[in-house]
């Protein structure tokens, strides 16, 4: 017996249809509470992402001045911002923040020191919360603090690459705030000992 055939329109339709749907994974996101995206890769499984909402900013509402250029960190939106002295460099990087608001610091900092192949030990508090963590990384691609580091003048608190890109926009740190390595390496070159940092 001979099947019904779809009339050319529907079969057209029916074709869209399946397209659209095949592309649902890049376009079906479902903002929850968590500042995360749902994102469905299949119809039996979905993965977290995240968000960060990314917008530029001007830096007179936050700094006096750019002498030594400035680095404004949203913890909310997890952005970094960057302004060259010479207002002609604005950077913005997705980045990494504290996991929790008693690990979290605002406030104003500066640069005090950079360092290319950072070396990493945990802090008295990360190692009494992971005592099974290592008392020291030396550099290279199992290091948390990733290719380059920015130190501050609170201690034990930078501005950071990393290895794992998965932390990115994302709530995952104990303090700090990471950048993807190429950023890092990017705003290493800008920022300078000097360059005055704030945290909202």
């Amino acid at each position: 017996m001979k099947k019904p055939s779809i009339p050319a329109f529907d079969r057209r339709g029916f074709l869209a249809a399946g397209a659209a749907f095949a592309a649902t994974p890049a376009l079906a996101q479902d903002v929850d509470g968590a500042d995360t995206v749902e994102i469905e890769r299949d119809i039996s499984r979905a993965v977290r992402r995240n968000i960060s909402s990314f917008r530029s900013l001007d830096w007179r509402p936050y700094f006096s001045s750019l002498n030594n250029g400035a680095v404004l960190v949203d913890l909310t939106s997890r952005a970094l911002h960057y302004w060259s002295e010479d207002e002609r460099i604005y950077k913005l990087y997705p980045s990494s923040v504290p996991l929790t608001e008693d690990l979290t610091r605002r406030g104003r900092t500066s640069v005090v020191r950079k360092v290319e192949g950072p070396e990493w030990r945990p802090t008295p508090s990360m190692k009494q919360r992971n005592p099974e963590w290592p008392d020291y990384v030396g550099p290279g691609p199992d290091n948390p603090l990733g290719t380059h580091a920015l130190y501050l003048s609170w201690q034990y608190y930078r501005i950071h690459g990393t290895h794992d890109t998965r932390k990115i926009g994302r709530r995952s740190s104990n303090g700090c705030i990471g950048l993807y390595n190429e950023h890092i390496a990017e705003l290493f070159s800008l920022a300078k000992v000097g360059t005055q940092v704030l945290l909202i």
